[in-house]
């Protein structure tokens, strides 16, 4: 279940910094709008007050906590283990995330509940979020089969929630338009290149516990 000490450091570093590498558009535009400095941002990071600020915030709580816990330990943890020995690696990773899009359904029920749009809006939202979420979960789940970890899909859940879906028609729109959509650009691309380096499993004890559960380990379960 990714539950384990063996090569937890990197299980925690490499997959937030791969993913934080993929939203370099948006976190450079970030940094070119906030009003803030570095050093503002780490005395805020540092400050106890805003710890316990945002643990007394029941939607910081879910978003940031409780959602990613709960949804990677059941949809990462206790279905990909049942799922690569009957369909392997790479069918696993695809199917898994189709469960987890739909898992997120409950979302289109209020919008009808609550009126809060027209049919088809509401219909394009649940394809878009279904379609989102698949994509993202077909992410983390490469992430723990090629780590054997649970705390990185975890994390990376965490801080995708923080960032949310980029920003795209906004960055078409800034100022300094061309840095930000370089970045963009730069951000993906580099994703791309250290997507399988930063998850070798030579880093996280391999063979690692997810992959050592089929008997003919594909070329994700080797370093």
């Amino acid at each position: 279940m990714g539950l384990r000490f063996e090569g937890i450091i990197p299980a925690v570093l490499l997959p937030l910094l791969l993913t934080m590498v993929l939203f370099l558009g948006p976190l450079t535009q970030v940094a070119m709008d906030c009003p803030w400095t570095f050093i503002d941002g780490v005395r805020v990071a540092l400050d106890p007050c805003f710890w316990m600020l945002c643990l007394s915030d029941m939607r910081w709580l879910r978003n940031q906590v409780v959602a990613p816990l709960t949804e990677e330990l059941v949809f990462r943890a206790c279905m990909l283990p049942m799922l690569v020995p009957c369909a392997g690696p790479f069918t696993a990773i695809f199917t898994c995330p189709l469960f987890f899009g739909v898992a997120h359904f409950h979302h289109v029920i209020e919008l009808l509940r609550f009126r809060q749009g027209t049919l088809s809006g509401i219909f394009l939202s649940a394809v878009f979020q279904f379609s989102y979420t698949a994509v993202f979960g077909a992410y983390t789940a490469f992430i723990f089969i090629r780590t054997g970890h649970l705390i990185g899909p975890v994390l990376c859940h965490s801080f995708c929630n923080y960032m949310g879906f980029p920003a795209i028609s906004s960055a078409l729109d800034h100022p300094q338009r061309l840095a930000v959509l370089c970045s963009y650009l730069l951000g993906v691309l580099l994703f791309l290149i250290f997507l399988f380096p930063f998850t070798d499993p030579f880093y996280y004890g391999s063979p690692t516990p997810v992959c050592s559960l089929t008997s003919s380990p594909s070329s994700l379960c080797l370093s």
